[in-house]
């Protein structure tokens, strides 16, 4: 048979990448095991009642013909104004480009800064999706790292270092996934400054800005970076839609308009009965203040528990739905402890090591169980390490 494109070949390249665990886990919880997954970010409770009788109500009164590219004019206009709450900077329906997910709104961003060839920097901790999405585009990138020690707060002068005369574009995440870190005004000014000295564009992954305790801050609102950031968004988090897959890119309506010829052989548009719940979860917050209290209060639970646990520092944490250890005083090799962890306590957690070699000696809890689960997953990490060393020896 003929052989598949080297473009599709190169987007995932072979090799481990740490969410073994998390599948093992799966696979035993399945067969009956009573094993405690905190290894994936996906909510434990359902979305919103409201915004599901939306969706039954739209299906019901015909919205389920072809829609608009850039999509449906009420769900830009909703996502417009979410735009100006989360970037702080006025928004219009132009700006914004509807998207099957907040992935999507990263490969469009990504898509429409890098032509084959070019480079990219990506600030590491990273969601895992980060590198095959620049492969797709067929565009170099390099890694740069934000240390542990600094709270994962990412420097400015570490990505200088590693621009190259064809880097078009910086990528970074807050709050960030998997760390949980908000990045400071301090760090963002000095990386817009950067962007704005080197003609750069910039793209702000700011899916969990709701989830960030009133502290996040988008780059997009910064003197002279309106025009050059492109904000990936999403319904996913915010408003308890992970499996709706409804996500939106914002950025300046030059570019938004081009990449509504990517919808065209992409998506062709979006389903309209989603389009039309989405924009009326979007218009009345449904259940967005709900969720980040959830989130803000487990995050509490969790780390009254394992704070001052031998052995073991909290790192970022500050935001989003999990929390990120430092192991490296039990266990330098954070998937060797996961995978102890595991057997020993079934108890499922991310390997750092997942994200970026930044997070290497860490491990990624999710918070999305309710609070019995996870002060029963803080005992089991707590005895699991306490007595780590003994059983090593």
């Amino acid at each position: 048979m003929p052989t598949s494109s080297k473009r599709l070949s190169g987007i995932i390249p072979s090799g481990k990448d740490g969410w073994e665990v998390h599948f093992e886990a799966w696979k035993r919880k399945e067969a009956g095991e009573p094993i405690i997954v905190l290894s994936v970010g996906d909510h434990d409770f359902d979305t919103p009642g409201e915004t599901v009788e939306a969706c039954v109500a739209a299906l019901r009164t015909g919205h389920h013909h072809y829609t608009q590219l850039p999509g449906v004019p009420r769900l830009r206009e909703a996502m417009a104004r979410a735009s100006t709450r989360c970037t702080g900077v006025e928004t219009s329906a132009a700006e914004a480009l509807v998207t099957p997910g907040g992935q999507l709104a990263l490969y469009a961003a990504v898509q429409g800064t890098l032509d084959r060839g070019d480079h990219a920097v990506v600030v590491a901790p990273y969601y895992a999706t980060y590198p095959g999405t620049f492969r797709a585009a067929e565009a170099d990138f390099t890694v740069v790292e934000a240390e542990a020690a600094d709270g994962f707060q990412p420097r400015a002068e570490a990505i200088e270092a590693a621009l190259k005369p064809n880097t078009r574009a910086i990528l970074i995440n807050t709050p960030n996934n998997p760390t949980g870190a908000i990045y400071s005004r301090e760090s963002l000014e000095a990386i817009a400054e950067l962007c704005v000295r080197h003609d750069l564009w910039l793209l702000s992954d700011e899916v969990y800005w709701t989830l960030g305790g009133g502290h996040h801050i988008s780059p997009r609102a910064l003197p002279g970076m309106a025009e050059r950031t492109l904000v990936i968004n999403s319904m996913s988090k915010s408003h308890g839609m992970t499996g709706w897959r409804m996500g939106w890119l914002t950025g300046p309506e030059s570019m938004i308009s081009l990449l509504v010829s990517l919808n065209l052989v992409t998506t062709y548009g979006l389903t309209g009965f989603i389009q039309q719940a989405a924009a009326e979860a979007l218009e009345n917050d449904y259940g967005v203040k709900q969720i980040a209290d959830t989130y803000n209060g487990r995050r509490k639970v969790f780390l009254d528990e394992v704070r001052g646990l031998n052995n073991v520092t909290v790192r970022g944490s500050e935001g989003g739905m999990y929390v990120m250890l430092d192991i490296r005083a039990v266990e330098p090799d954070c998937e060797k402890f996961a995978w102890a962890l595991l057997e020993a306590e079934k108890l499922a957690v991310m390997p750092g090591s997942s994200f970026g070699d930044a997070a290497a000696g860490h491990i990624r809890v999710s918070l999305c169980q309710p609070d019995d689960v996870l002060l029963e997953a803080a005992t089991r990490l707590r005895r699991f390490a306490s007595s780590y060393r003994s059983k090593a020896a």
